[in-house]
């Protein structure tokens, strides 16, 4: 990686930080803000939670198709402004449709940005470094998210509406540094990007070439099943179910939370010797018994009602091991969606995986909310330990579809690098006939 690529890699990742952390100033306080400092009711605030879902999917569609033609840098600037001006605007609304209105571009914004940044770090690495560059995004969202909702804590105040236009403030003004940093951002003149499969023909047709690549079919499904089986229950699904039925406390419920951002924020660089040793698929293929144990511990802490103190114990260990997965992810998946991309698909590539992440945030909480809070727990952790065992099956079976190059990029590099910097494209695994995409898709959900 040049010294031109690495600088504007920092950048790139400074701007990420800084945006997270001003959004960690809000999202923990969202809820109470619609609710009860504008008075709109719970209900108000669930349909302002719903329209960040609703703007990425709108969004999303046409993002990638935008990115590729413009580039990935007005995308970015574009998105941070959106943002900005939608948070801005949600913290000095008062009346319904105008907080509805205003949680949607914001959402819209972030949506757009999230794309695009994954292209902007796809251009500013190689195979070989793009899995530490994309577990060092991670890391620094997760921190920034974390001390910015911590700074946000201290500043927050239910009586004073005037302490929620403050934290939306300085989430805008983060907004604008990202656009700031993303517009001195010096982007090499030829994405940087080594074909996993062949630019042809097909580079050209945007969905309709990425739904003919099966593996890229199979990730998507892949990672249908992760959101919604991880994350979409983070926020729903898993809090009710601690809650009622392992009897846990909201303020115990916030030390899982810690317990989960300390995991990814320890683990991180530590597993990435793991992903560069090993195949991604048989990563990711790991992450799912992982998670599997997560919603055994969890489980275990529903069902032990003597002791409070083990049940505690068994669901801060679901938090726990729910993020080391996460860490494990990180540099794993992101960067196999680039590899599995064309050199004019990367950014359609992107935004077609961060729409199907919206998809499963929108039916996961749904799903594990509807569920749980029907007082069906036992279906509700058969359900998740299926959707953990389904990741694990999944991956393998990916697995099954990738080229050396691109489930094990590290290993298949080295002779390359050994022999000079000629990189000859990799050429698409032979694989067996399979099942048409649409019968894919209903399968693996």
């Amino acid at each position: 990686m040049t010294t031109a690529m690495g600088a504007a890699l920092r950048r790139i990742q400074l701007g990420n930080a800084l945006s997270a952390f001003g959004n960690g100033f809000t999202v923990p306080f969202l809820f109470v803000y619609v609710a009860q400092v504008r008075n709109l009711g719970a209900s108000t605030a669930g349909v302002v939670l719903a329209a960040f879902a609703v703007a990425a999917l709108v969004v999303l569609p046409f993002t990638g198709r935008v990115i590729d033609r413009r580039g990935p840098l007005p995308v970015a600037i574009a998105g941070s402004v959106a943002a900005a001006v939608g948070s801005l605007a949600l913290g000095l609304a008062e009346r319904e449709p105008l907080v509805i209105g205003a949680a949607g571009l914001l959402g819209a914004g972030i949506a757009v940005i999230q794309p695009a940044l994954a292209t902007m770090i796809v251009w500013c690495s190689t195979p070989v470094t793009r899995s530490r560059a994309f577990a060092g995004q991670f890391f620094l969202s997760n921190l920034g998210l974390g001390v910015g909702g911590l700074l946000g804590g201290l500043i927050v105040d239910t009586s004073r509406p005037s302490s929620f236009v403050t934290l939306f403030s300085i989430e805008a003004v983060m907004f604008l540094v990202l656009a700031v940093t993303a517009a001195t951002v010096r982007l090499p003149q030829v994405p940087r990007v080594d074909d996993a499969v062949p630019t042809d023909d097909r580079a050209n047709g945007g969905w309709r070439a990425l739904l003919g690549d099966r593996a890229m079919v199979q990730l998507c499904v892949l990672g249908f099943v992760m959101f919604f089986a991880c994350y979409g229950q983070f926020e729903s699904g898993l809090a009710a179910f601690a809650v009622e039925a392992a009897r846990i406390s909201p303020s115990t419920l916030g030390i899982a939370l810690a317990a989960n951002t300390a995991v990814i924020v320890l683990a991180q660089f530590g597993v990435l010797k793991l992903v560069e040793r090993h195949r991604r698929s048989r990563v990711v293929a790991l992450v799912g018994l992982i998670w599997t144990l997560a919603w055994v511990a969890a489980g275990v802490s529903g069902l032990v009602h003597g002791s409070q103190a083990i049940a505690t114990g068994a669901l801060i260990s679901t938090y726990a091991l729910f993020g080391l997965g996460e860490s494990m992810l990180s540099p794993t998946v992101a960067p196999l969606v680039a590899d599995l991309a064309p050199s004019s698909l990367v950014g359609q590539y992107n935004s077609a995986f961060a729409l199907v992440k919206q998809l499963a945030l929108a039916v996961g909480p749904a799903a594990g909310g509807l569920i749980a809070g029907a007082g069906m727990y036992t279906e509700y952790i058969v359900l998740l330990l299926g959707c953990s065992l389904g990741i694990t099956v999944l991956a393998l079976r990916l697995g099954r579809r990738l080229t050396p190059a691109q489930d094990r990029p590290h290993r298949t590099a080295a002779p390359a690098e050994a022999a000079g910097p000629v990189v000859i494209p990799a050429q698409r695994a032979e694989s067996v006939p399979a099942e048409p995409v649409a019968a894919q898709v209903t399968a693996g959900v």
